[in-house]
């Protein structure tokens, strides 16, 4: 099992990693594929489906970000950082062959374990699938283990879909449901066109010995959970996430605490049940 800041005796310190691949997915997402300078921590980097990590940049500042790869995929650390305040813009100013700081990994995970035997039906929207894709790397790493996979994923256009290679990967196996959607018609566009929540409605994924995993914008995530429900899904069948405001990811700044719970140590990764057991903040 994954643990805090892999072979760290301080947790605030960072390690250092050498982005070895840069990968424009969109016009303000891009994939950053890493590897720790230090080859015994590199080695020893232990972690699980749907934990995050920190990136800093130093004299920058620094951010949380979800693993993008599975663990059964760990030649390199990859996050998918979508430009929208200072520490990822300057994050996407980086080159091959820079340096920065990592710190992970961090909180819980996605219940992968609980998962097998059931069907996975996995909703994604825009950048929200970057976590969820080391979970369906991972299932598909070990696809004996999990019956029927469905991925529906969205965002607004086709140019804003993360993942081409993936999504090319998925849509030519026969053991994986793989559901496109757009928010508007596109010229050239071929596949389904509405909302994820929307989409979601129409395919009605059944919930007999089934999970539903979510991750996207919060608006998106509260639809589908209200759909996931409507369909007849139970609480403890809904797994979704949730990153408010981390800042130290050891629970020991408050920043980011709902009632009793930190999202950095107690979650990125909450049940509908667990949800719902919260103060309403979110």
């Amino acid at each position: 099992m994954a643990g805090n800041v892999a072979g760290q005796e301080n947790p605030y310190l960072p390690q250092i990693a050498t982005i070895k691949k840069i990968v424009v997915e969109t016009g303000n997402i891009k994939s950053f594929y890493l590897v720790l300078n230090d080859s015994r921590h590199m080695e020893n980097f232990a972690f699980e489906p749907g934990q995050v990590a920190q990136l800093s940049l130093f004299g920058v500042g620094e951010a949380t970000f979800g693993l993008a790869n599975s663990p059964t995929r760990r030649d390199t650390l990859q996050f998918s950082v979508m430009k929208a305040g200072e520490v990822t813009s300057a994050l996407h100013e980086l080159a091959v062959g820079d340096q920065i700081g990592l710190r992970g990994p961090l909180g819980n995970w996605f219940p992968y374990q609980d998962m097998k035997g059931k069907n996975v039906v996995i909703i994604g929207g825009g950048i929200g699938i970057a976590p969820l894709r080391s979970l369906i790397q991972y299932m598909l790493d070990t696809r004996d283990d999990y019956n029927e996979i469905t991925i529906l994923y969205g965002a607004r256009s086709p140019q804003d879909l993360c993942y081409e290679e993936d999504r090319e990967e998925w849509e030519k196996r026969d053991d994986v449901n793989l559901i496109l959607t757009v928010d508007k018609e596109f010229p050239g566009w071929d596949k389904r066109v509405g909302f994820v929540p929307t989409v979601l409605k129409e395919v009605a994924p059944s919930p007999k010995n089934a999970v539903a995993v979510t991750c996207g914008p919060p608006i998106m995530i509260k639809l589908v959970l209200q759909e996931l429900e409507a369909l007849g899904f139970k609480d403890d069948q809904i797994i979704t996430t949730l990153e408010k405001r981390m800042k130290c990811g050891i629970g020991k700044c408050g920043r980011c605490n709902i009632g009793p719970k930190y999202v950095c140590v107690d979650g990125p990764v909450f049940s509908l049940a667990q949800l719902k057991q919260l103060p309403d903040e979110l």
